[in-house]
């Protein structure tokens, strides 16, 4: 018989009955009915009750047992009786009558509760993660990422694709984030850089000749936290094809995320194809380029209506070079007067001066603004935004990207606060048309708008012949319920082309060379048209589990100050180590 178990906690049925059985586990749960001893042992797949007479000989011992200590159980498969099985359990018609234990390993004082799962600072569970992992929903949450990995690779795979690895001793790169600095023993003074994506690497995979690449890639980004970012590292279903079209990318990924969330999930899922949405678009009908679209709230484009009208405030606005953006809202007129200044509040909190708005009946129209609008503005008002009896449409002005970024902020409150938002469905759109260049609002100064490796739409002929903040790229991001799953793009292949665009954004071409030189060398020697993208598995993850915070689908993460509180990450070294490396550490000036 095997030392520690010859079946585990979630494996005795009906059809043991009347074997001899050694199971071993944690104490999940003790209870004492009449003297009798009911001990729920649990282990990786599932749980077992064990069943200890005042005649064992051991009944006081287990008893006094903290839980979650590790226990060795011998005994007789025997049936529950009738009127105490479990249905929901896979183990719930039988116990285990214990003629013997051991004690495996003993369990000091919790510094939380295991079972039940109680609330706990979130500090602390970051501290003690191993206890942390044992609560069944975080146990299942872990287990189901991997099952989520691994139904990836199985779909890449079927859809050609095969798995590569890349290095993760790399050279700093200029990309979004601050890099994650190793010093080299061997070099003194030089480092490498963990990398903030395998960008230039698939890429060289694809130069080299090999035609369809993916790797679930570990990514380092010195950044701050967020709910839907973990701080230091992440991973990513990395991707790059050779040959192949903006749509054909798209095609791609569609089908990676209609399976795996069809899957693992039983809320309704966005069609394929998903939505193609403009950016630009995106930007008018929703303030951001991470729509939610179980949001019904469109907006609208209101300027040129506020033009020379009666509400000096817009009208005297609009003619500095700022916009207007209604929202539409549909039935809402009955709303009580504080709801109507909640939201102005909550305007004014973003950095808007005020939110106006006019409230539509049959018999009236209200609004603080209603009477400095003429029949024939607000004609077109009706009009513009489709307005019925019963609606409220709200107004926002600013110069355009405050103005978005506020009536996108608005309509997002709007719709959780009435309860509008589509249930138990997930949403997915692509945002398309990205423009390749943006001026900076601080100096005027064009600039990368995106992602610099990009092919801009037209080639060279767009980037010598047009305005550089109208031309367009062939940059995409995949968005679900208002969170962005990925960035992608089809990548600039061309030297020439290449040098373009950074001359436009300020870059001198020895510039370029210096810091991309890997790339920009292997593209003169023959580079297929090949583009990719690289969706985030936490974020895939934390969306299929209902999850808002990413520390919940990771098994070890830090915390907000990327802090690993369980390892005392990051520590102090040793002067020897530091000599080592010919590296000084200066304090901070206080």
């Amino acid at each position: 018989m095997h030392r520690y178990r010859t079946h585990t906690c979630g494996e005795l049925k009906k059809t043991d009955i009347g074997s001899t059985t050694v199971l071993s586990g944690w104490i999940h749960n003790r209870r004492d009915h009449g003297g009798v001893l009911f001990i729920d042992l649990r282990d990786h797949y599932g749980i077992t009750q064990v069943v200890i007479r005042p005649d064992s000989g051991f009944q006081y011992d287990v008893a006094h047992l903290h839980k979650e200590s590790v226990v060795r159980f011998e005994g007789k498969v025997i049936p529950r009786d009738e009127d105490t099985v479990n249905s929901n359990m896979p183990t719930g018609e039988v116990e285990v009558e214990a003629t013997s234990y051991e004690v495996l390993s003993r369990c000091d004082s919790l510094p939380f509760s295991v079972f039940p799962e109680e609330e706990a600072p979130e500090e602390t569970r970051l501290k003690y993660r191993y206890l942390d992992l044992r609560r069944s929903r975080l146990h299942r949450s872990i287990m189901l990422r991997s099952q989520i990995i691994s139904a990836i690779r199985k779909k890449m795979t079927e859809l050609g694709f095969n798995e590569f690895q890349t290095p993760i001793l790399t050279s700093s790169s200029p990309e979004g984030a601050r890099d994650y600095l190793v010093p080299s023993r061997i070099h003194p003074g030089k480092f490498y850089a963990l990398p903030q994506a395998p960008q230039q690497f698939k890429q060289l995979f694809m130069i080299a000749g090999f035609d369809r690449y993916f790797q679930i890639a570990p990514c380092f980004r010195d950044e701050d936290a967020r709910a839907d970012r973990s701080p230091g590292e992440f991973y990513q279903l990395d991707i790059e094809m050779s040959f192949a079209t903006q749509e054909e990318i798209f095609e791609v990924v569609e089908a990676v995320m209609s399976s795996v969330f069809k899957e693992f999930s039983n809320w309704k899922i966005e069609e394929v194809p998903f939505p193609r949405i403009p950016y630009r678009e995106a930007m008018l009908k929703y303030g951001t380029d991470k729509p939610d679209l179980r949001n019904p709230i469109e907006m609208r484009d209101a300027t040129d209506i506020f033009r020379g009208s009666g509400f000096k405030a817009f009208a005297g606005a609009v003619e500095k070079g700022a916009v207007v953006r209604a929202i539409p809202v549909r039935s809402i007129s009955g709303q009580p007067r504080s709801f109507f200044d909640r939201l102005v509040e909550f305007a004014q909190s973003l950095g808007a001066k005020g939110l106006a708005y006019l409230v539509f009946s049959d018999s009236e129209i209200k609004g603080p603004i209603g009477k400095f609008i003429s029949d024939d503005k607000m004609g077109a008002i009706r009009e513009r935004c489709a307005v019925q009896s019963g609606d409220v449409v709200f107004f926002v002005c600013d110069f355009e990207a405050q103005a978005a970024r506020v009536a996108g902020e608005v309509r997002t409150k709007i719709g959780v606060d009435l309860g509008l938002l589509e249930q138990e469905v997930f949403r997915f759109c692509w945002i398309v048309d990205f423009p390749m260049f943006e001026k900076n609002p601080d100096t005027g100064a064009v600039e990368f708008s995106h992602n610099p490796f990009s092919m801009p739409q037209g080639g060279m002929e767009a980037l010598e012949s047009k305005d550089p903040l109208e031309v367009l790229a062939y940059q995409y991001d995949i968005v679900c319920n208002g969170i962005e799953l990925s960035s992608g793009a089809i990548r600039n292949h061309l030297p020439d082309i290449m040098y373009k665009a950074f001359e436009i954004a300020g870059y001198d071409n020895s510039v370029v060379a210096d810091k991309f030189p890997a790339l920009l060398n292997a593209f003169h020697y023959g580079a297929p048209p090949h583009g990719g993208i690289a969706p985030g598995i936490d974020r895939m993850i934390m969306l299929i589990l209902g999850e808002q915070n990413l520390r919940e689908v990771i098994a070890f993460p830090m915390n907000q100050r990327a802090q690993d509180l369980m390892m005392n990450a990051p520590s102090e070294v040793s002067d020897k180590q530091l000599d080592e490396l010919y590296i000084k550490v200066i304090p901070p000036i206080e």
